[in-house]
């Protein structure tokens, strides 16, 4: 039998209608990052029962010695969560997904799954592979630092971040999908709600196509500019300030970390990058024409920044300064009831306008 664990039951907000605070599950989350980590963090700030997994035994220790009930056991980390009925969050590399997915199956058989890894295309067809669709829904947070391992983690990370929540298989079963499985969507929804952030919903190949863009793109664009700042020798590198240091900002990340984003994503972000490199091209051109000017590119990338800033809710000395925000972005907002009729049909539409969805 499971666990006895306070259970609230789904309610609605008299005031907004929206979703109930607390899940009615306890939340396993194996891997214990900066992502994972924090997310430990952020549920056992707002009352909600987690509990996870670290490969570091070194890691597990701090996290257990700040109060966090961790372990480096990964079968019994499992088993407890077959018998606690938990929502297993999957928060490793993308190469470790496929090992973990064989033990979730093999130790708890009947959990629900999300995970929080940046390429989602790859991860639906791993799960797929394993059988697991019907109880999978997938994450990714976008949020983070150049930072990594339990000890990067921090509370408040994803306060008033996009969290893309999936729905393929909504669509792959023509709508007709499980009520344990809408009930799993329901449940990744409330989880990401307890965190602050604000859910965004995507199919996976969409939203892989957009993350090249905005988030593995920037990366290799990082890399660049750190390499060609850095091949200036000594003088460049004093002289360097606030533009190298924020375009050279993620460059910091681990390059395994970045190499598992970048060619798990390659179709996507090979698309991206020949965009960039054209613009570059026109810029060069630009550049060596008998009056040199860079104005088209400058006046369209000055506009771009613009509606960023106007979507994402932050000026730009909040985001120079990389901080987080209590406040409501300017995205669109859906409310919408799971399993409803009509209700994928919401979620696509959403994601069109990159809407920003309420749940009740």
């Amino acid at each position: 039998m499971p666990h006895s664990y306070p259970v609230s039951v789904v309610g609605i907000c008299h005031t907004c209608q929206v979703i109930n605070r607390f899940l009615t599950k306890p939340i396993c989350i194996l891997g214990l990052g900066l992502i994972g980590g924090s997310l430990l963090r952020d549920l056992k700030a707002a009352g909600q029962l987690a509990y996870g997994y670290n490969r570091s035994a070194s890691g597990a220790r701090h996290a257990a010695s700040e109060g966090f009930d961790v372990s480096d056991d990964l079968e019994s980390t499992l088993s407890r969560a077959e018998t606690d009925e938990a929502l297993i969050v999957i928060a490793t590399p993308i190469g470790a997904v496929d090992g973990m997915l064989d033990k979730i199956k093999e130790l708890a058989p009947s959990c629900g799954i999300t995970d929080v890894v940046s390429v989602k295309s790859q991860v639906y067809d791993l799960v797929g592979s394993h059988g697991l669709a019907d109880r999978y829904v997938g994450g990714h947070p976008m949020a983070g630092t150049a930072d990594s391992g339990w000890k990067a983690s921090q509370e408040g990370l994803f306060q008033g971040a996009a969290w893309v929540i999936t729905f393929d298989h909504a669509l792959d079963t023509h709508g007709a999908v499980s009520s344990s499985w809408v009930e799993l969507w329901y449940e990744v929804a409330r989880m990401i709600k307890l965190t602050g952030a604000e859910i965004i919903p995507s199919r996976v190949d969409h939203h892989d196509a957009a993350v090249a863009r905005v988030s593995h793109l920037p990366h290799l664009l990082a890399e660049t500019l750190a390499v060609v700042g850095d091949n200036g020798g000594a003088l460049s590198l004093s002289l360097a300030a606030g533009s190298f240091r924020d375009g050279t900002r993620v460059a910091g990340t681990a390059p395994a970390l970045v190499q598992g984003m970048c060619e798990t994503n390659s179709e996507a972000l090979v698309k991206a990058l020949d965009e960039a490199i054209e613009l570059l091209a026109e810029a060069r051109t630009g550049l060596t024409a008998k009056r040199p000017s860079i104005a088209e590119l400058a006046d369209a990338g000055y506009r771009s920044r613009i509606r960023y800033e106007a979507r994402s809710g932050l000026g730009a000395a909040q985001q120079d300064a990389h901080v987080a925000t209590t406040s409501v972005s300017g995205r669109p907002v859906l409310r919408l009831l799971p399993g409803a009729p009509g209700w994928v049909k919401q979620l696509i539409h959403a994601e069109s306008l990159g809407a920003r969805i309420e749940v009740f």
